[in-house]
C-alpha cells in the first residue's frame, strides 16, 4: 500500500452514511484506502451494493467483501428471525441495547481488519462508529475503540515490532447532523449509501430489472438518518417506502 508515497489505511465500509463519511475523511487525509466490507448474513444485504458504489465514488484503491455468516449465531434482528423495531421514539432508542445489536460485530470486524492491515502494511484502520445518536451499541463507544487498539498492539506481529495499527474513529463524538454536514463538504454522495435495517423491494414492472430497494422509513436507523438530514438542513436523498 501507499506505493505513490501516501500512507495506507483499511476502512471498514458497510455502505451506510457513517462509513462513507469515514472513507471520505481517510481520503481527505491523503490515505490510500482499502475498503473492507462484510457479507455476514445481514438482513439488509443491499448495503453491500451501496458499499461498492461508495468505494468507487470516493476513490478506494481496493474494495474487499469478506463472507462471514453470523446467522450461525443469530441473536440479533439483523441476523436472525427477530423483528426489527419500528417507529420508536428517541427515548426508546436511547434506553438499553437494541435487538439490532449484532453480538461482538465490531470486535470481530476490527480483528479481521487488523489482520488485513498487517498483510497490506497499513498503519491505520478507519471506522465510522458513532456514540452520540441513540444507537446504544457498546462496540461504538470511545473506550472500546481505545481498548481494542491496545489489544491489537499486544496481539499482532506488527504491534510486537513497534508498528501497531492505529484505530481512527473520526465520527465518534459527532451528531448525525454534524456527520452529514462534514460529508457534504467532502463531496460524499449520500444517495449512494444505504442505512435501513429492514429495506423493502419496490416492483415497478414485471421484470426483476425494474425492482428498486427502498428504505423502510421506520426503523431506528432510518429515523436517525432522516432526522440528521433535517437537522443538518440538507435535503435527504433517501427513497423511503414510507415516513413514520
Amino acid at each position: 500500500m501507499g506505493t505513490d508515497g501516501s500512507r495506507g489505511a483499511i476502512v471498514l465500509l458497510s455502505g451506510g452514511l457513517d462509513s462513507a463519511t469515514a472513507l471520505a475523511i481517510a481520503r481527505r487525509d491523503g490515505r490510500e484506502c482499502w475498503a473492507l466490507s462484510f457479507d455476514y448474513g445481514q438482513r439488509h444485504r443491499h448495503e453491500l451494493l451501496a458499499a461498492g458504489l461508495v468505494a468507487r465514488s470516493l476513490g478506494a484503491a481496493r474494495h474487499i467483501v469478506m463472507p462471514l455468516d453470523l446467522r450461525i449465531f443469530g441473536g440479533s434482528s439483523l441476523t436472525g428471525a427477530i423483528p426489527v423495531p419500528k417507529d420508536r421514539a428517541e427515548s426508546e432508542m436511547g434506553a438499553g441495547i437494541p435487538v439490532t445489536y449484532v453480538p461482538a460485530r465490531n470486535l470481530v470486524f476490527l480483528s479481521l481488519a487488523s489482520g488485513l492491515a498487517e498483510v497490506a502494511g497499513a498503519q491505520e484502520i478507519y471506522i465510522g462508529v458513532n456514540a452520540v445518536d441513540y444507537s446504544g451499541y457498546p462496540d461504538c463507544r470511545p473506550e472500546f475503540i481505545r481498548s481494542f487498539e491496545e489489544t491489537a498492539r499486544l496481539g499482532t506481529k506488527a504491534g510486537a515490532e513497534g508498528a501497531g495499527v492505529r484505530i481512527i474513529a473520526p465520527l465518534v463524538d459527532l451528531t448525525k447532523a454534524q456527520i452529514i454536514r462534514l460529508g457534504a463538504r467532502l463531496s460524499v454522495d449520500y444517495s449512494l449509501t444505504h442505512s435501513c435495517y429492514d429495506p423493502e423491494v419496490e416492483s415497478m414492472a414485471p421484470d426483476r430489472a425494474s425492482q428498486a430497494v427502498l428504505a423502510c422509513g421506520r426503523c431506528d436507523s432510518c429515523l436517525i438518518r432522516a432526522r440528521g438530514f433535517a437537522e443538518a438542513g440538507i435535503p435527504d436523498p433517501t427513497r423511503y417506502a414510507r415516513k413514520s
